[in-house]
């Protein structure tokens, strides 16, 4: 059993940092576990030719050898090459495809019923419906030792991946928990679509896990638990 990161994310506009407008691209943490004969990627927010670059200088690994794609969530920062690993399965939770589902289909189907229709956003539409059509919903175990854990609140159905290790555990935290900053002041992202529950989340993570790979920072010792 291996965690690593292989791309360190970034929020495009860090509020903790004073900062006022975005000022980069945004894209979430990247991180491989190597579980047995399952290589999960979770969140490829590079562009592809970045990320299948960094995947090989960080593990060796080309985009054929991944066999499962997890998404925390669904927002454009967290799959920009997510179609790079066509021969992988690609794995959600099921709260987070059906809440992006149902407005998705709703928004492509009023895109396709405007007058005049815009073809450029219908072809934007089409290809996220695709893309989430294609990702399945995530069972409770992607591996014995790698379980699903649910962190809603910044989006309706975000959810990490514990990974259990002997001596200690791992969190995948995705936007639960974003940055070095917010971890060390307590804080949520404030867009948040329910803030109760974020910081609920967020809470939870914090109790769970040793390690905690940072949905926008590199992988950090949790500050609350004791060295192990």
């Amino acid at each position: 059993m291996m965690v690593r990161v292989i791309s360190i994310g970034a929020l495009a506009q860090h509020p903790l940092r004073s900062e006022k407008a975005p000022l980069r691209t945004g894209h979430a943490t990247t991180s491989l576990i190597l579980a047995g004969n399952r290589r999960i990627l979770v969140d490829p927010g590079l562009p592809a030719p970045a990320l299948a670059a960094r995947l090989g200088e960080r593990s060796g690994l080309t985009p054929s050898d991944i066999t499962d794609v997890f998404l925390t969530c669904f927002r454009p920062d967290a799959r920009r090459s997510l179609a790079l690993f066509e021969g992988a399965k690609w794995w959600i939770s099921a709260e987070e495809r059906e809440a992006v589902g149902v407005p998705l289909a709703h928004s492509l189907a009023r895109a396709a019923s405007a007058e005049p229709p815009d073809a450029e956003l219908i072809a934007a539409l089409e290809q996220d419906v695709a893309l989430l059509r294609r990702c399945e919903p995530a069972p409770d175990r992607l591996h014995e030792r790698v379980s699903l854990f649910p962190l809603p609140g910044v989006t309706p159905g975000l959810a990490g991946l514990l990974i259990e290790e002997p001596r200690h555990t791992t969190l995948i935290c995705g936007d639960a928990v974003p940055t070095w900053e917010h971890l060390e002041q307590g804080q949520v992202l404030a867009e948040s679509v329910d803030l109760e529950r974020a910081r609920e989340s967020f809470a939870e993570a914090i109790e769970i896990a040793d390690l905690l790979v940072l949905g926008r920072d590199n992988a950090v010792v949790n500050p609350t638990k004791r060295p192990f």
